[in-house]
């Protein structure tokens, strides 16, 4: 058994912000959707060996503690990165055997990303 995917909601029309946060900020490939599902909206993501879907809803609201948790060598150029184009990060040293910091993406979802010490 294996974890396939995760899915995150977003709004209908914010897929460009969406795709600009993911792809240029925190640098996850785009990869195509499979034809049936492109006039869904959203927009998927390779993350490692699974992919990350950003799927419309039209009732969503934003997921303000559940969230993904990236792993990822080079945090400290994500969070300047993130800084840069004007999202709050906040650091977090709860964890003794991790480096990690919070965000959230244009459209208020939840994000951890962290490093191994």
């Amino acid at each position: 058994m294996r974890l396939d995917h995760l899915q995150l909601a977003i709004p209908a029309g914010s897929e460009p912000a969406c795709r600009t946060f993911w792809t240029d900020l925190i640098g996850l490939p785009e990869i195509e959707k499979p034809e049936p599902l492109r006039d869904r909206g959203g927009l998927w993501l390779r993350l490692g060996d699974i992919e990350l879907h950003l799927g419309v809803d039209p009732d969503f609201t934003p997921a303000t503690k559940a969230h993904p948790a990236l792993a990822m060598d080079d945090i400290d150029r994500i969070a300047a990165r993130l800084t840069a184009a004007g999202h709050a990060v906040t650091w977090d040293d709860a964890l003794p055997d991790r480096r990690r910091f919070f965000t959230a993406d244009p459209v208020g979802n939840r994000i951890e990303v962290l490093s191994f010490r």
